[in-house]
């Protein structure tokens, strides 16, 4: 993983600063999108929001495959057909 650093990072008076296109590039944001600000101690991790949040479901749901007895893609396609079937028989 390539590290940036960027020192010349301006806090202006209402607390905000500007990203540099490169780091917006690199962590897939851009106008209005939104970013996860995550402290540890001393230091910020400044991250694209989705990108964080599908990181934490994903951490969330490790190990739930499992305790299903969900194994395979034939396993969540038979899934996906009981619940069609459900959903037709209504």
């Amino acid at each position: 993983m390539e590290t940036t650093i960027v020192e010349n990072a301006k806090v202006m008076a209402k607390g905000q600063i500007t990203l540099p296109r490169d780091v917006q590039a690199r962590i897939g944001v851009g106008a209005g999108d939104r970013v996860a600000l995550i402290c540890e101690g001393d230091r910020v991790i400044l991250m694209n929001a989705a990108v964080y949040a599908m990181r934490a479901l994903q951490r969330g749901m490790e190990g739930k495959w499992e305790e299903a007895g969900i194994r395979s893609d034939d396993d969540v396609m038979d899934i996906v057909k009981e619940v069609r079937a459900e959903i037709e028989n209504r």
